[in-house]
């Protein structure tokens, strides 16, 4: 694995934190990251997206998603279980686990819902009025705009 040193870049930027952060993030992930739980990540428009988590065997109590310092936190923890249960084969693996999701500016979660064993968690990009490009009216008449011009008789 290769090791990048971000330092030169924090010293010559002003900034550009969220880009050199999160070079450094991706730099440093293990390339033998969990897979556990599997997830897919589908956009829908332009702005929209989904977030995709199988989470068989964990009940909505069991789920957690919150939203923290523009990262989306996905959790999950299986009360224990009191029964005396034997089993033969155990496929279905209900392990604790937490993914976390790093959300872009103007990201919002605007829901979640557990249906047949997935967690889908709605995101929607919603850049305010502001920040959206608009259109300067061009009008064919030029207006002079007097600068610095002072009133003679205000002076004397």
């Amino acid at each position: 694995m290769r090791n990048f040193d971000f330092a030169p870049l924090y010293r010559s930027t002003v900034g550009f934190d969220q880009i050199a952060n999160l070079m450094d993030r991706v730099a440093t992930n293990d390339v033998a990251q969990n897979s556990y739980p599997p997830y897919n990540i589908e956009k829908f428009d332009d702005d929209s997206y989904r977030i995709s988590i199988a989470v068989a065997g964990f009940s909505e109590a069991d789920l957690s998603v919150e939203v923290r310092e523009k990262s989306l936190i996905v959790s999950a923890r299986k009360a224990d279980d009191t029964t005396d249960k034997t089993y033969l084969h155990r496929g279905i693996a209900t392990r604790a686990f937490e993914r976390r999701f790093h959300l872009a500016d103007h990201v919002q979660v605007t829901g979640a819902a557990h249906v047949d064993g997935m967690l889908n968690i709605d995101l929607e990009r919603q850049v305010p009025e502001a920040l959206k490009p608009r259109q300067i009216q061009i009008s064919g008449t030029s207006r002079s705009i007097e600068k610095d011009v002072v009133d003679a008789k205000s002076v004397n």
